[in-house]
């Protein structure tokens, strides 16, 4: 995305039997998945397979995607200069830098506590042993 100059997803759509049974909102709040309308969320089944039965049926298909294959930009993230930074804020739970502005219309966020906050809880407990 950041090659593209992309911000923000505007669908996504998954496949297989993955994508087939995953609740689009439970797998952004999990950072499973990037913030997008979840409108906007669809699946494909079995697109493998689909693809494959298309290939081996479909002369003019298969020239098709050949064409495209030969058109596909591997990306190595290891020597991305973002990438990183990428890595480290989807790791937090929510995320660490995205606010998730779609998501955000569809479920309350736990209220975040400051790092005061969360020493506090630890002093009143240590009194409390």
């Amino acid at each position: 995305m950041d090659r593209l100059g992309i911000d923000k997803v505007d669908r996504i759509s998954l496949a297989g039997a993955f994508g087939s049974n995953i609740d689009p909102k439970y797998a952004m709040l999990l950072g499973m998945i990037p913030d997008c309308p979840l409108d906007k969320f669809s699946t494909a089944g079995n697109a493998a397979g689909t693809g494959t039965r298309v290939a081996l049926l479909n002369k003019s298909s298969r020239t098709e995607i050949e064409n495209l294959v030969r058109n596909v930009e591997k990306i190595e993230t290891a020597v991305e200069p973002a990438f990183q930074q990428h890595f480290i804020d989807a790791i937090a739970i929510p995320h660490g830098s995205d606010l998730f502005s779609n998501l955000s219309r569809s479920i309350t966020w736990p209220i975040k506590k400051s790092i005061t906050d969360q020493e506090e809880n630890v002093k009143v407990s240590r009194r409390q042993m």
